[in-house]
């Protein structure tokens, strides 16, 4: 009896002192997590590890599991930022500054072969927010602001995101918003917009074909997170000169219906926020977007 209490302190001490190593590594996650949170711009593997005060190669152990779970994405020139899945769980600013950073390689693919503005927007109350813009380089082009909120009813981005939310939460926004006729050619019955949005999730992709702006047309396809859950779109945006209505089918078919992720088994969805088991971003096209061949311009 008294030789058993000894040997028994002595076993609670190591179990005490076991607990302390799994600490630290929380400790230093949170380390990486906290900094990249201070820089939405992101950061690179030295300078994560100098901000931190962590060994490099620690710190690309920590930093390759976190991205390969979805915490953290990391882009073609190394540089880090918070990744969808967690900035889903803090603030929308985080949230948006991700999925503007996850777009960006898209958006330009998407200039480069059309020509035409590009534009990124996500859902923000009862209007779409511009997050991120990229202008036609054509001395004539439509293009919004970046920080812009535009109407649900009658732009492409707007249709695009309303047609893949549930016909409740539809309903209750159409109720909830006014339906201001921008040009004769709005749509501001609610039964009107609501046959159009349907007419949108069949096909994979919104129109505004003067809806908005009169003498300008945008396609628009909504983008996807990995559980299938809309969380914005992007479109293509120009005149009707050039996006001529024989056009919609080829921009809506190539650079729209297309352009989804690796390993997605529906084919209309634009784009999806899914993880590989790589590790690597599935933020690209299945069917090979940056093989695509640039419209013809018009002159």
């Amino acid at each position: 009896m008294d030789y058993a209490q000894p040997v028994e302190v002595k076993t609670m001490v190591r179990a005490r002192q076991s607990k302390a190593a799994p600490v630290g590594v929380v400790m230093k996650v949170l380390k990486i997590l906290e900094v990249l949170h201070n820089h939405p711009s992101g950061l690179q593997l030295k300078e994560i590890a100098k901000e931190t005060a962590i060994n490099k190669s620690t710190a690309y152990r920590f930093l390759a599991h976190l991205q390969a779970e979805g915490y953290l994405f990391r882009d073609d020139e190394g540089t880090y930022v918070i990744g969808p899945k967690l900035a889903r769980m803090g603030s929308g600013a985080n949230f948006e500054a991700s999925l503007r950073k996850m777009s960006r390689p898209l958006l330009q693919k998407l200039w480069a072969a059309t020509g035409e503005t590009v534009n990124l927007a996500v859902l923000d109350g009862q209007h779409i927010l511009y997050l991120d813009v990229i202008e036609s380089s054509h001395t004539f082009r439509f293009a919004s602001e970046v920080g812009a909120r535009r109407p649900l009813h009658c732009t492409a981005l707007g249709k695009a995101i309303l047609s893949q939310l549930p016909a409740d939460d539809v309903s209750e926004l159409l109720l909830s918003v006014h339906l201001e006729k921008q040009t004769p050619h709005t749509l501001i019955q609610p039964a009107r917009i609501k046959k159009d949005l349907a007419k949108t999730r069949v096909q994979g992709y919104a129109l505004d074909d003067e809806e908005a702006v009169l003498g300008a047309r945008c396609i628009a396809a909504p983008i996807f997170d990995g559980s299938a859950k809309v969380i914005g779109g992007v479109s293509v945006s120009g005149p009707l000169t050039r996006i001529r209505a024989e056009k919609i089918p080829l921009f809506s078919s190539e650079y729209f219906c297309k352009v989804r992720a690796r390993g997605s088994d529906c084919p209309r969805i634009a784009a999806d926020f899914t993880y590989g088991t790589d590790g690597e971003s599935c933020f690209h096209s299945a069917y090979g977007l940056e093989q695509l061949e640039p419209l013809p311009r018009q002159n």
